[in-house]
């Protein structure tokens, strides 16, 4: 019961825009460097991964524009609300994301922020960007499986 308790997931942030605006494939699950303050704004869900993105530079991965707002109860210690923040990930995670990022049209987009033991940790995934047509048609389907469960639960 307590290693259950210890592997529980608790959200602090998800990125929906991200499944909006892109074809989401491969996932990785990385760890994030962050100053004291800007852990405690996260404990306190002050986190935006709006129009964020990843970045894989001379073999190390960072996230660029993610928004963390100044922790509430700061003294004199203060945080650069977005910066820069590298992201922990085994070597041959980062070759893979380096030949994937190559490849034309696909960026590291970070879907969720989380706690997982402790600690912070963000879901980044390889994703292409969706065309205009692509959004409607993700949209039509969206309301005609909607409309499809109403059928069936008002029969």
């Amino acid at each position: 019961m307590a290693a259950e308790r210890e592997d529980r997931e608790k959200l602090i942030t998800d990125n929906r825009k991200a499944r909006h605006d892109y074809l989401l494939f491969d996932t990785f699950e990385a760890g994030i460097v962050l100053l004291g303050t800007e852990v405690k704004a996260v404990r306190e869900g002050r986190v935006n991964l709006r129009d964020s993105y990843g970045r894989v530079e001379q073999g190390e991965v960072f996230l660029y524009n993610v928004h963390i707002s100044s922790y509430s109860h700061r003294g004199y210690a203060d945080h650069e609300p977005v910066r820069r923040r590298k992201l922990l990930l085994h070597k041959r995670e980062i070759r893979k994301l380096i030949g994937k990022v190559v490849e034309r049209g696909m960026t590291l987009v970070p879907v969720r922020m989380y706690f997982k033991r402790g600690r912070v940790k963000v879901a980044v995934s390889l994703a292409k960007g969706k065309r205009v047509h692509d959004k409607r048609e993700t949209v039509r389907r969206r309301e005609a499986d909607r409309e499809a469960r109403a059928a069936i639960k008002y029969q």
